[in-house]
């Protein structure tokens, strides 16, 4: 069998809004240089170089400038696909998708993830590609290592599917944590371009349709705004993983990430060496002399024009703050 071309395809459109206030949208938690003193995007580019021939970068206009400035410590070509306005996964990798030809396989990874355990890693990839090649639509599940309430979860049996579930609530959540044959659903995907097309005509017509006529409208990759506005937003779970016939799951045994929450993010930091009081509490953003008294497992983030005091626990509800603040269009975002 002729080997196939796999083409990296990274997406860099999200604000990150559970890791205000680092996470901008003049500066998303994908171009923070919080992590070994590289952003998560540079990871991800460099993490994924020996398995791929080509790459597409998928962002949109105000991430535009940061993903060249990061794409130019590479030596590697490129195309540069630039949303318009934010359409949600469908889209965007159907823009990849048209960008390439029928039989190239696709890695679809977001940016702004960690990933460790490179061997683990690269064995996934090639399980991967190998069912891309033979037509299947291919998730990574990763398996859960606490009742978490931020992820979706993937039912399976082998490498068969069996379900897509939304985040669940606590209790649920540890219900599938006792039953085993439940993954968090990782947003890794990959599978043939024309293959994901296919599907993506048959399930989602409209989506497909509006994504092909912006695309064919596009000047050296910049999308049309216009054109852009009559594409449904909508994730490529819903399109498609979740509604397909042809889905399998590559269980990922390597370390993995989204740094979704200040939890996961704290969790990292800690793993790293980050200082740590006795208490558990950390500082993120600041050498000023912090002193905690009378609480555990706290995080003080402290930027230039904002301050936040968080129990880790209550990580989630960073994205409450974010929306309130959007709600008054706050400078602060």
């Amino acid at each position: 069998m002729a080997i196939s071309t796999v083409t990296h395809v990274v997406l860099t459109g999200g604000i990150g809004s559970r890791l205000w206030p680092l996470s901008r949208k003049t500066l998303p938690k994908q171009y923070l240089e919080l992590f070994d003193g590289e952003s998560l995007f540079e990871k991800t580019v460099a993490r994924n170089q020996n398995v791929s021939n080509k790459m597409i970068v998928v962002g949109n206009i105000e991430n535009y400038k940061m993903s060249n400035a990061i794409m130019s410590k590479f030596d590697k070509p490129f195309i540069h696909i630039v949303e318009a306005l934010p359409r949600n996964t469908a889209a965007a990798i159907a823009f990849a998708a048209f960008a390439s030809k029928p039989e190239d396989v696709l890695l679809i990874t977001p940016s702004d993830h960690i990933i460790e355990g490179s061997s683990a890693y690269s064995t996934a990839l090639q399980q991967a590609i190998d069912l891309a090649n033979k037509d299947y639509l291919v998730t990574f599940g990763i398996k859960p290592t606490k009742p978490e309430t931020g992820y979706g979860y993937i039912e399976f049996e082998n490498e068969n599917v069996i379900a897509f579930h939304e985040k669940p609530n606590l209790e649920t959540a540890k219900t599938y944590l006792k039953r085993g044959n439940y993954f968090w659903n990782s947003g890794l995907f990959c599978f043939k371009a024309g293959k994901f097309l296919e599907e993506l005509k048959k399930q989602e017509p409209e989506v497909y349709e509006t994504s092909k006529v912006a695309w064919e409208a596009n000047k050296d990759g910049f999308l049309d705004y216009n054109l852009s506005l009559k594409i449904p937003s909508i994730s490529i779970d819903y399109a498609v993983m979740e509604r397909s016939k042809d889905i399998k799951v590559v269980a990922a045994n390597f370390e993995w990430s989204d740094l979704g929450s200040f939890e996961s993010v704290y969790d990292y930091l800690v793993q790293k060496g980050h200082p740590i009081d006795t208490n558990r509490n950390i500082v993120i953003g600041t050498s000023m002399h912090t002193t905690f008294i009378g609480v555990k497992n706290c995080i003080l983030i402290y930027t230039a024009d904002a301050l936040m005091v968080l129990q880790k626990e209550n990580s989630q509800e960073v994205k409450q703050v974010y929306q309130q603040l959007e709600s008054i269009a706050s400078p602060l975002l």
